[in-house]
């Protein structure tokens, strides 16, 4: 289930680029599996555990190779909340 921080003032679901900017290769699709387990591996970072898995592993495990299309993953900042008073 998506968190409040996942939808904009409005209730519309909030979403990473479809397409990386500069290959155009899909990425969207990887962002939300990315998030839960990056979520995962903060957590474990946080507790003094050693992660299961690294960022590093993650990316490579959702087929994301190139370094621009990691860079739109790990980089994605969703703004609309800080945006959303000044419509």
């Amino acid at each position: 289930m998506l968190e409040e921080k996942d939808k904009n003032h409005i209730g519309d679901i909030v979403i990473i680029p479809v397409r990386c900017f500069t290959c155009g290769k899909v990425i969207g699709d990887a962002y939300e599996e990315y998030k839960k387990r990056y979520e995962l591996y903060k957590e474990s970072i946080d507790s003094g555990k050693k992660p299961k898995e690294t960022p590093k592993e993650i990316l490579d495990d959702l087929g994301v190779d190139r370094y621009c299309c990691r860079r739109m993953i790990i980089t994605h900042v969703d703004l609309v909340g800080e945006a959303a008073p000044y419509e």
